[in-house]
C-alpha cells in the first residue's frame, strides 16, 4: 500500500496566498530555472536539512519536491512509485510548481483540494495528472481534466477550487520550504533515514539506483 505524507504535516508555516497566474510575482525569487531530464547530473547543495527525515513512526521514507506539469516527474513517477510499493516506505511528496510552467501551480492546487476528500486521492490526482500530461497543454484543459477526474471518483469538481486562497497557502508554503532547502530542479528526491549518525539522507540523482538505496538505507537502519 503506498503511504504519503502533505507539506500540511510538516510544522512551517503558510506563506500569503498566491494564485496560479500570478505565481511570478513580486517578492518571489525562483529557485529553479529549469527541470532535467538527466537528473545524474545535479546534485543539490542542502541548505536546510530539517525537512529531509521519515514522518514519524517510520525509519525510512522517500523526500520528493515535485511539480506536476515537469515531464521528468511524469517519468519519475511510476518509478516511485513502485519502490514505495515493493518496500512499504512512506512517500513525502511536496510541490514545487515552476513559475515557467502555466499550470503546474493551479494543478497542485486542485490535488490539494481532493486531499481535502482523502489523501490517496488527492496522490491518486497527481499520479493521474502526470499520466495524462500530454494532453494537458493549458489551464482550460487542466480544468477539464480535474471535472472529469472527480466525475469519476462521484464528486462535483468546484468552479471556484480555492476561494480563500487556503490551498494556494499550502503550495507556496512547500514551495519557500524547497528554496530554503536548495532545490535546482524537480524533480528532487531524497532516501532519507531516521539515523542519529552519519549522514541520515540521501539525495538520489541516479533513479536507476534507487532501489538498492532504499535496500541500503532499510540495512543501516535495522542496525544504528
Amino acid at each position: 500500500m503506498q503511504s504519503s505524507v502533505r507539506a500540511s504535516d510538516w510544522p512551517f508555516a503558510c506563506a500569503p496566498a498566491l494564485f496560479a497566474l500570478a505565481f511570478i510575482a513580486p517578492g518571489l525569487t525562483p529557485a529553479a530555472h529549469a527541470q532535467f531530464s538527466n537528473p545524474t547530473s545535479q546534485r543539490t547543495e542542502v541548505r536546510n536539512a530539517a525537512p529531509l527525515h521519515p514522518p514519524a513512526g517510520a525509519s525510512v521514507a522517500i523526500v520528493e519536491f515535485e511539480d506536476l506539469e515537469c515531464p521528468d516527474c511524469a517519468n519519475a513517477n511510476p518509478v516511485i512509485k513502485e519502490a514505495v510499493d515493493k518496500y512499504h516506505i512512506p512517500w513525502v511528496r511536496h510541490d514545487f510548481p515552476l513559475p515557467f510552467h502555466t499550470w503546474s501551480f493551479e494543478a497542485a492546487v486542485d490535488a490539494r483540494w481532493f486531499d481535502t476528500k482523502s489523501q490517496r486521492l488527492g496522490d491518486d490526482f497527481r499520479d493521474a495528472t502526470f499520466a495524462a500530461q500530454p494532453t494537458i497543454h493549458s489551464q482550460d484543459d487542466l480544468h477539464a481534466f480535474a471535472v472529469k477526474f472527480a466525475q469519476d471518483h462521484h464528486l462535483a469538481f468546484p468552479f471556484a477550487v480555492d476561494p480563500q486562497g487556503r490551498l494556494a497557502r499550502l503550495v507556496k508554503a512547500d514551495y519557500d520550504l524547497g528554496q530554503s532547502v536548495g532545490i535546482q530542479h524537480t524533480p528532487t528526491l531524497w532516501v532519507v533515514t531516521n539515523k542519529t549518525s552519519g549522514a541520515p539522507f540521501v539525495e538520489v540523482v541516479d533513479r536507476g539506483r534507487l532501489f538498492t538505496l532504499i535496500q541500503e538505507a532499510q540495512a543501516e537502519s535495522a542496525g544504528k
